[in-house]
């Protein structure tokens, strides 16, 4: 399955979610789209749903889950309801997906949502809460400062945040390991992994090009 789940992790749950749940909700929004009927951007997730189901079994239901803007499957699996997370779609929030009930915010500024997360764990340790914050990422957001100066000063100040990375390899159509020659891509061991391969375009429907 290609995922690395840090030590001393415990599974919440097992998982009774139908990941074809899904495929179906994408695809009923990729129809849509291509009839024209959506009018704004719109990403969608194809490639990970195994991985993203196998990590939500490890977060809690009031945990905060915070991501960029391929966020569909992350929202369903959090608790979204489907028809809201469809009416916030088809009026253009597809990119930036929120509900302060359900505990989830999502940005479609690259490391934009990174600092946000920080600060939500650290008013959960200073209000002595038991929840936690859930952050997922892309592999070239995780190459930006804003990760690194995040990642250590939740770890030095002992805050709940967990860093998922989701690595597909690039930025857009941008190769990450090209743009900082390396032949791989090193991560701290107490963070969760995986890497897939992405099925749907960066933005919208069709095919995938690389330039």
């Amino acid at each position: 399955m290609n995922i690395y789940i840090p030590k001393n992790k415990k599974k919440l749950k097992k998982s009774n979610f139908d990941i074809k749940k899904i495929s179906n909700f994408e695809k009923k929004i990729f129809d849509i789209y291509n009839l024209g009927k959506i009018k704004y951007p719109i990403h969608l997730t194809k490639g990970n749903e195994v991985q993203l189901n196998e990590i939500f079994k490890y977060i809690h239901k009031n945990d905060w889950v915070f991501c960029s803007w391929r966020n569909h499957a992350h929202a369903l699996l959090h608790g979204f309801p489907e028809k809201k997370l469809f009416n916030q779609i088809t009026q253009g929030k597809s990119m930036y997906v929120s509900s302060k009930s359900n505990k989830f915010f999502c940005s479609s500024i690259a490391g934009g949502i990174i600092p946000i997360a920080l600060g939500t764990a650290l008013g959960i340790k200073k209000n002595k809460k038991k929840n936690k914050v859930w952050l997922f990422i892309g592999d070239m957001t995780s190459t930006m400062g804003v990760f690194h100066e995040a990642y250590n000063y939740s770890r030095n100040f002992n805050l709940p945040l967990e860093f998922v990375i989701e690595d597909n390899g690039k930025s857009v159509y941008t190769d990450t390991k090209k743009v900082w020659n390396l032949k791989k891509l090193n991560y701290p061991k107490d963070v969760f992994y995986y890497k897939y391969q992405q099925k749907y375009p960066h933005h919208g429907t069709g095919k995938w090009v690389s330039f």
